[in-house]
């Protein structure tokens, strides 16, 4: 019994992953030349997992935690997208984002790069305490750069 409780642990992880669907793809786009920013955006389904959940609420924390400033000043930004509203398919398209993503989107003179943090994310998104503390040696090693 406990060996069928182990087997289906695994599988159900392993669904997990698939659905969640983790790319890990850099990209590059033009904007307005004066433009410089970090944009954080966390994709999700409508039907969300508890690691999907709190990657949410552990982006939330870090953002507001050590980014306050930068937040209220746009230097930062935090956006949380359901991509199965069809207001979204064009941004999900964008970011290649089939199920729960995070994405740094860096925009440096209006140059943007895409940071695909989505593996990061599921591997410690449930350890608030590892997940801060990477997630903000990212995003302060990005604005050192902007």
């Amino acid at each position: 019994m406990n060996y069928t409780i182990k087997i289906f642990a695994v599988l159900a992880m392993g669904l997990l992953l698939i659905s969640c669907n983790s790319n890990n793809k850099s990209k590059k786009a033009s904007l307005d030349k004066n433009v410089s920013k970090i944009e954080v955006f966390d994709f999700h389904s409508t039907h969300r997992c508890m690691t999907c959940n709190a990657i949410e609420a552990n982006t939330k924390y870090t953002l507001q935690t050590f980014f306050a400033s930068e937040l209220k000043e746009d230097k930062i930004t935090f956006k949380v997208i359901n991509i199965d509203e069809k207001e979204n398919e064009k941004i999900a398209e964008k970011f290649e984002a089939s199920g729960t993503s995070l994405i740094l989107n860096v925009i440096k003179n209006g140059k943007e790069t895409q940071i695909n943090l989505t593996s990061f994310a599921f591997m410690n998104g449930n350890d608030q305490a590892v997940f801060s503390k990477e997630l903000k040696a990212k995003i302060d090693t990005e604005l050192k750069m902007l």
